[in-house]
């Protein structure tokens, strides 16, 4: 289908106001509007019962973590969730709109990990970061109130990307997880794979693409390694069961469908949710874009579904 009229009108507010795409600006000017623009499309910002920021330990040093709390007693199923930014771009408070509706929605405890960012740390210290704060709270569960048997992983964008590549690591050396979100996932970061044609500078497109990656993976040799492409990975089998949200004019698109067929042809159930019409960026953006509610109550109702059903003997 054409693009919505709600990104039409989000393109031509762009247009209007001379918004630069990120890729033309310097690290800090990028970082800081990133957040701004994140923040004015994410609409009211919901209470949630407790909200706090701590620490774990990370392969570093320590990692910022904030820990969304809905109302409840007791050890709670629990989301990691890793932001979005192209690996470059973000912090704990770029997916707090996000993080708020989850846990309110989910009924589920959501704690968002603050990864190291490149280019000042390339891969894969973001995916060790990531990996290392999953298996510290399945590990220290009780501290953070969390149940350690249903124990979900998530993201959106390069979030995806590395939720994806921590099943890969929690498959070989544990912590058990319950489910994964991919949210337009990037899962093929080999440069003669990037999408061609999309040159729209007031969307997200394959210029923005490359701006990452080159940051992220200043070896290009390393796109090869499944942890940072984990479409490359030679077997899926065994991994948690995955909701893969994808939108209709993203240039991830196609990897992140090739991704969750991957995945059903490895045995793993799969959910895979096209939203018509739909740039990336959307899922973080619904207070400009009703398919971005849309898609975060169905990303809701796929963790109910996980932190139900999942349990010592599921798989």
């Amino acid at each position: 289908m054409p693009l919505d009229p709600q990104v039409v009108a989000y393109r031509a507010a762009r247009a209007a106001a001379g918004t630069p795409p990120l890729y033309t600006q310097s690290l800090a000017e990028a970082r800081a509007a990133d957040l701004a623009a994140i923040r004015a499309g994410g609409g009211d910002v919901e209470p949630v019962h407790q909200v706090r920021d701590t620490h774990v330990p990370g392969p570093a040093g320590d990692l910022p973590v904030r820990v969304y709390r809905p109302a409840g007693d007791g050890p709670l199923p629990t989301l990691l969730y890793f932001f979005g930014g192209g690996w470059t771009l973000g912090s704990v408070d770029t997916a707090d709109g996000i993080c708020r509706r989850l846990a309110n929605a989910s009924g589920g405890q959501v704690v968002t990990v603050g990864y190291r960012l490149a280019p000042e740390h390339p891969f894969p210290a973001a995916v060790h970061d990531c990996h290392a704060a999953t298996a510290w709270i399945a590990a220290h569960a009780e501290e953070f109130g969390a149940d350690p048997e249903r124990l979900v992983v998530g993201g959106d964008s390069a979030g995806g990307n590395l939720a994806a590549a921590v099943t890969l690591l929690a498959r070989a050396t544990g912590p058990r997880l319950a489910g994964q979100l991919l949210v337009y996932p990037n899962t093929d970061q080999r440069a003669d794979r990037a999408p061609a044609g999309d040159e729209d500078p007031l969307l997200f497109n394959r210029h923005s693409v490359d701006w990452y990656r080159r940051h992220y993976l200043p070896d290009p040799a390393d796109a090869a390694d499944p942890q940072a492409s984990p479409l490359l990975a030679a077997d899926l089998a065994g991994l948690p069961p995955a909701l893969v949200v994808t939108a209709e004019y993203d240039p991830l698109r196609e990897e992140g469908e090739r991704y969750a067929e991957r995945l059903r042809e490895a045995g793993v159930p799969v959910t895979l949710s096209r939203y018509p019409g739909m740039i990336h960026g959307f899922f973080a953006m619904p207070g400009v874009f009703d398919a971005g509610r849309r898609a975060q109550d169905e990303a809701a109702a796929f963790l109910r579904d996980r932190f139900a059903l999942a349990g010592p003997a599921d798989g």
